[in-house]
């Protein structure tokens, strides 16, 4: 296991962080809600959840509720919690993809409607474009064009937000910003993943990836985020499951002696308390983009910097599950012709089949709970 005794800091005042995240968090809440209701920042309702009674309220909820815990974060961190060795790209990480999702959420209010050139389309004007040059120019951009009409199939309905093709570039420069981190910055001792160890089995407990580090950091950033984005679908549901991972961290962070990484998970605990607060049923406003794609992000910079990459599928279990289930959905549709769930991410699965939102959510708390303690025991060792 990665011990690094830099910044450690008694668990008592690491623990006072989550006072402090909680009450920055609760001050300005309010004026949050109302400025987010005053600047109409509401993206509706899916349309294949509009018939489910329970539904209606959620088309006047604003969204972008996000910024409490984001902005919560980043201030405690910059004025109490700042270290160029530890923190900051943490912090930087989710600011740029906090940004995005902000981008995105707002594009979707207030944007106007986007399209892309279809595959099918850029074909024809290969064959039947007059000018040479344009042609070359297609046969040459048709690679490009493949790859934003297959990104299409892990999107939304929606046409007026980020496309995902733009997304992804995006996450993947939060994702190298990451990598860059621990390769150059924090040393070759980031390039082993260690795993749990039980002395029972002739495994090895670790294992140096050497340059493999920089695309593994890539994809576990790019997925954990995108993970969480596909959990926010229900209210307190992914700010339920949030404390409880960055809860696990928080601890692990302390056991293992980064004190700054505990004290940074122990103030998002703080202003996630916040945050699910306000957005337990009747919500008074979600996370939006903005919050669930900075808020992965940090999730996964934060293991990965304390030497937890091989729990993270555990601490983080229900959101890679969410995420999972969104995969197969539609392997099974584009590949069988068929649907595997009623509807995906997970949770639309079960409130179609009859659930109600509140025992979807409490019930993959419970789940999430016993993977994130499961996890957190597999750290241990």
């Amino acid at each position: 296991m990665l011990t690094i005794l830099q910044g450690t800091a008694d668990l008592a005042y690491i623990m006072g962080f989550t006072l402090i995240g909680a009450v920055v968090a609760f001050l300005w809440a309010p004026f949050l809600s109302r400025a987010l209701l005053r600047l109409h920042v509401i993206k509706g309702v899916k349309i294949e959840l509009a018939a489910i009674g329970n539904q209606a309220y959620k088309a006047i909820t604003p969204t972008m509720g996000g910024l409490l815990v984001v902005i919560t974060v980043a201030l405690v961190t910059y004025v109490l919690n700042w270290s160029r060795s530890f923190t900051y790209v943490p912090i930087g990480v989710m600011l740029i993809s906090a940004a995005l999702g902000a981008i995105d959420d707002l594009m979707n209010i207030y944007g106007s409607e986007r399209r892309s050139r279809k595959l099918g389309h850029q074909l024809t004007l290969i064959k039947v474009h007059k000018e040479w040059k344009m042609r070359l120019w297609y046969i040459t951009t048709l690679p490009w064009t493949a790859f934003k009409r297959m990104s299409v199939w892990f999107g939304s309905r929606t046409s007026k937000g980020v496309f995902v093709h733009e997304k992804l570039i995006l996450q993947f420069i939060a994702g190298a910003l990451t990598a860059y981190w621990i390769c150059a910055r924090l040393g070759p001792a980031w390039h082993f993943i260690y795993f749990p160890h039980f002395n029972l089995l002739p495994l090895a407990s670790s294992w140096n990836a050497g340059i493999l580090i920089v695309p593994i950091t890539i994809l576990i950033v790019m997925f954990t985020a995108n993970a969480v984005n596909i959990a926010d679908g229900m209210d307190g549901l992914a700010g339920g499951m949030l404390i409880m991972t960055f809860s696990a961290l928080t601890l692990l962070s302390w056991i293992n002696g980064f004190g700054e990484i505990a004290i940074l998970n122990a103030t998002t605990v703080g202003a996630l308390v916040a945050y699910t607060y306000f957005n337990i049923k009747p919500a008074r406003f979600i996370f939006g983009d903005v919050g669930s794609l900075g808020l992965g992000a940090l999730l996964a910079v934060n293991a990965m910097a304390i030497g937890e990459t091989a729990s993270l599928f555990f601490l983080g279990f229900m959101f890679y599950i969410e995420a999972i289930s969104v995969v197969l959905q539609i392997f099974s549709r584009y590949v069988f012709g068929r649907k595997i769930f009623r509807m995906a991410p997970l949770h639309h699965h079960f409130e179609l089949s009859g659930w109600s939102e509140e025992k979807t959510v409490m019930r993959f708390w419970v789940l999430h709970f016993i993977f994130v303690v499961f996890g957190f025991w597999l750290a241990l060792h």
